[in-house]
């Protein structure tokens, strides 16, 4: 693949530049084979990169660092080994294994986090995740437990998206990964469009982030890849499928009804552009709305002409109020690294923002239809989010509160951070929240943050969800208006309070082979 970022990618493949038709030899590739209907017994093979996915997972996990170390003195990329167990992990996984896929979802973050540090500590997030993608791929078996082999194309006369959502609405895998392989056949472009058909047929934010992020993976792994990685989202699909009396089946009513009442279904999306007070307007009325009640709202902004990102926005801001409002686990939500009173990891804020920012990112690279679909879902799956264990995080107070603002007493740059530091380092979210709040709210520079709660996403484990959640705060920073952006930074500075004091499992290792 050339040498592009991931925007200019996405971009692309959303205007369909990049669609193409597969020869037989690139089909094999893809995971697709020319045989009788249901999947090959043979493995699938990656290529160039089969070596390096076969170290992924044949490595014992307490000998895979050095293994790792050493492969980067002798010149391999930092890219090919995220390529190689994102590869490792799609065979082994295929979409249908928890810690797998949450793995998996963390790789191309590690990525990004990678870029913002300095060269002699750039491979310390990917080391943390490869050293948990091998420990979990050596724990469900190997290659003798692979769950992704080849699979046979199914024509369907009727393509587009709804005959792959039938066949995952009847539990077919084989037929649901037929009809997929055949549409991945004829345009990438048009398969992930004909994927996000299926992914909204059900609110469940595993269901909405993994095909956002195997797709984020592909500026990383390359094009050809994209049968593999979103392959696993098909999978997902079939095996979450609830049956058709499922509250999760809400929007299935619901969003065609909208997308038909307001005429968005012959329509491209809007150029007009919204005011400060109109984005912080939308983002309440989400945030305080029934799940119907905000999938409206975003559908009539949407009609009037709004610009996607500016419902987007407005989307992600309810979606952080969630993480600033969040009471923490109750006794009965108590676990192993998630306490009482803990916000890190699979909570109702971190997973309402993941969802928000994969709704939104989607929403830039599809075609209309799936631009307003997925604006409306991630409108109705914030509102919906607010009340999920039953309490209205509404009627909650945000952090920060007057209370810890009342004891920051200091002005100067580095004394806030030292303040957060100590913040995090003794587990107080509101005092952390507190002084990242004042230090954004006083003008001093956004980078010395990141890099503070940067070092925590690495060395700290995070319950499966660090990478992407700083990934998801570093990507909603970047696109939010200066009036909103500093709310995403004192969310982060909160969950890596909750998160701090369980070390991830490698991580000393890395940094003792890397000499930091």
């Amino acid at each position: 693949m050339s040498a592009r970022n991931r925007r200019e990618f996405l971009t692309e493949v959303g205007r369909g530049m990049v669609a193409v038709t597969a020869g037989a030899g690139t089909a094999a590739g893809l995971g697709m084979a020319p045989a009788e209907a249901g999947e090959s017994a043979a493995p699938l093979q990656f290529g160039a990169l089969e070596p390096l996915v076969c170290l992924m997972q044949d490595t014992a996990a307490e000998q895979l660092l050095p293994v790792l170390v050493e492969r980067l003195h002798r010149g391999t990329e930092l890219r090919e080994l995220v390529a190689a167990a994102a590869l490792a992990n799609a065979r082994t996984f295929g979409g249908e294994d928890y810690i797998g896929f949450h793995t998996m979802m963390a790789l191309s973050p590690a990525y990004h986090m990678a870029q913002e540090l300095p060269a002699e500590r750039r491979a310390l997030p990917v080391l943390k995740v490869l050293y948990r993608n091998t420990t979990h791929i050596q724990a469900h078996g190997g290659r003798k437990s692979e769950v992704l082999h080849p699979v046979a194309e199914v024509a369907d006369s009727s393509r587009g998206g709804s005959a792959l959502r039938e066949a995952v609405r009847r539990r077919d895998v084989a037929g649901a990964e037929g009809i997929f392989a055949s549409t991945v056949r004829r345009s990438r472009t048009e398969a992930f469009n004909d994927l996000l058909v299926t992914v909204q047929d059900q609110l469940d934010v595993h269901r909405t982030v993994l095909p956002y992020r195997a797709w984020d993976l592909l500026d990383i792994i390359g094009p050809e890849h994209a049968h593999t990685m979103l392959r696993q989202s098909v999978r997902y699909c079939v095996k979450a499928e609830p049956g058709r009396n499922s509250p999760s089946n809400a929007p299935e009513a619901l969003l065609p009804r909208l997308l038909e009442q307001y005429r968005l279904l012959d329509r491209s999306p809007g150029d007009r552009s919204a005011d400060d007070s109109w984005v912080e307007r939308l983002g309440q009325t989400l945030f305080r709305s029934t799940p119907a009640e905000a999938a409206e709202a975003a559908a009539s902004a949407l009609a009037e002409g709004f610009l996607p990102s500016a419902v987007g926005e407005a989307i992600s801001l309810a979606a952080n109020q969630l993480v600033l409002r969040d009471p923490g686990r109750r006794p009965a939500q108590e676990d192993t690294g998630k306490p009482v009173g803990s916000v890190h990891g699979d909570s109702v804020g971190v997973h309402a923002c993941d969802t928000a920012n994969a709704w939104r990112n989607m929403a830039r690279v599809t075609n209309a239809r799936n631009t307003f679909a997925c604006l409306i879902l991630g409108a109705y799956q914030v509102a919906r989010d607010r009340t999920i264990y039953g309490a209205d995080l509404a009627t909650l107070e945000p952090l920060p509160v007057p209370y810890h603002l009342a004891r920051l007493t200091s002005t100067e740059p580095g004394a806030l951070l030292a303040e957060a530091e100590a913040a995090i380092r003794g587990n107080l979210q509101g005092r952390a929240a507190a002084a990242i709040h004042r230090y954004g709210q006083l003008g001093h520079p956004h980078r010395p943050v990141f890099d503070l709660l940067l070092r925590y996403a690495i060395s700290e484990d995070g319950s499966l969800h660090a990478e992407k959640y700083y990934r998801t705060v570093a990507e909603e920073f970047a696109v939010t208006r200066p009036t909103f952006r500093w709310r995403q930074l004192v969310a982060l500075a909160r969950v890596t309070a909750s998160e701090f004091g369980r070390p991830a499992p490698g991580y000393a290792e890395a940094c003792r082979l890397l000499k930091v």
